[in-house]
């Protein structure tokens, strides 16, 4: 058993899930990121093993820990980039923004996290409201909020034809 620390039944775990996982979080993060934070997320259920209590899926567990390791880099990048927002003010030498056709991955990036997060489980992986709630830790009226926005938001920027 893999709470136990039995390698191969934790094998056979990430066999079943990485690729779900890896969607998720390259949809919420983006690919190169998604990837990354889908290794972490591994090797903290195999270093937590013990503390998955079957009372949900083994999947939603997963995704919550890879959720919360998307959350600590968000909050770890804000800091930094608050550094360098400080920074580029300084210099007053920011570059300006090259014209791009409408590109749906990058009109996606511009929803808020939870938008994004909500909207791939519950659009893209086919969930429930309520099992999205569960896999982010969100009230189900926030997480049917979170779509329902998301879903606007994109909309009115195709329409527009806004490009990022």
């Amino acid at each position: 058993m893999a709470a136990a620390g039995d390698r191969r039944a934790f094998h056979q775990l990430v066999l079943r899930h990485e690729s779900r996982l890896r969607a998720f979080l390259g949809r919420v993060a983006g690919p190169a990121d998604g990837d990354e934070l889908a290794q972490e997320a591994f090797l903290r259920a195999w270093q937590r093993g013990a503390d998955f209590r079957g009372d949900g899926s083994y999947w939603g567990w997963l995704a919550g820990i890879g959720w919360r390791q998307f959350l600590d880099r968000q909050r770890r990048e804000r800091r930094r980039a608050d550094q360098w927002a400080r920074e580029l003010a300084e210099d007053d030498h920011a570059a300006p923004e090259s014209g791009a056709a409408i590109d749906i991955a990058r009109l996606f990036m511009r929803l808020s996290d939870q938008e994004r997060a909500a909207m791939t489980l519950c659009l893209g992986h086919g969930h429930s409201h309520a099992e999205a709630a569960i896999i982010l830790s969100l009230p189900l009226g926030t997480v049917k909020s979170l779509v329902l926005r998301g879903r606007e938001k994109l909309q009115r920027q195709v329409v527009a034809g806004e490009a990022p």
